[in-house]
């Protein structure tokens, strides 16, 4: 990435018309520009978002907005290239398949079936109005992801000889799971989709938080100790498939 010189970014900054979600064009397709300043950024650096739904660039404090910009467009072809890799959008209908766990499950909706979904011999039964298919599908998905996170997080505290701390679900679009200061846990709940072995793993490592804020020797060694699997196959799984865990829902 390029070392941009210092600019006094505040003054040139308030020149700018105030823009809320300032956009680039990709391939012909507007894409809202997330900017964030970093003390401790040198460089500006520039990601696509997991879902595809902005370029995300971070940059030093002293940099202007006007610059990330252009640096976005000088790019455009690499995030369109980025965008052209994202997997399709996930269809929620009747016959269509679900992941769910490392497994596939087949989406029988009837309005007779009771609203709550219900798993069924390979099938996810689905009741309600059709309208509402996609919504009830996701909450349920929420639902369980907090459910099996929380029963492993009972496991690996438990383990760690350390409190149940108070769990949370995130929909981050960076981070699988994080540690507060004060104790608390969030997981992401797409890894319900994930095997369980992977979303288990990432529960395991916040545990390891709880009783080293770092990454030392000392949490990898009690990560190890604490998750029965690979942490680095989890990790692998993670960095090949993770990206398809963000398919939008429709």
């Amino acid at each position: 990435m390029i070392d941009w010189l210092r600019r006094p970014a505040a003054a040139e900054d308030a020149a700018l018309p105030a823009v809320p979600h300032p956009t680039v064009i990709v391939h012909g397709r507007a894409l809202p520009v997330e900017v964030r300043r970093l003390r401790q950024a040198r460089r500006m650096t520039l990601r696509l978002a997991p879902d595809g739904s902005a370029a995300r660039v971070s940059m030093p404090t002293w940099a202007r907005t006007a610059d990330a910009l252009a640096f976005v467009r000088e790019r455009a072809d690499w995030l369109g290239a980025q965008l052209e890799r994202l997997p399709p959008p996930l269809e929620l209908a009747p016959g269509k398949a679900l992941p769910f766990r490392g497994d596939r499950l087949v989406l029988a909706w009837d309005s007779a079936y009771p609203r709550r979904p219900v798993v069924d011999d390979g099938q996810l039964l689905v009741g309600g109005p059709r309208e509402q298919l996609v919504g009830r599908v996701q909450r349920w998905l929420a639902g369980e992801a907090l459910r099996l996170c929380g029963e492993d997080l009972a496991h690996y505290c438990a383990r760690a000889g350390v409190p149940v701390p108070a769990l949370g679900l995130s929909s981050a679009r960076r981070r699988w799971g994080s540690c507060a200061a004060d104790g608390s846990i969030r997981i992401n709940w797409r890894l319900i989709m994930a095997p369980d072995a992977v979303r288990r793993s990432v529960v395991a490592h916040e545990v390891a938080h709880l009783v080293h804020f770092d990454h030392s020797p000392a949490f990898h060694a009690l990560l190890g100790w604490l998750f029965e699997g690979s942490v680095p196959a989890a990790n692998r799984w993670l960095k090949a498939e993770g990206r398809g865990l963000y398919q939008p829902f429709g």
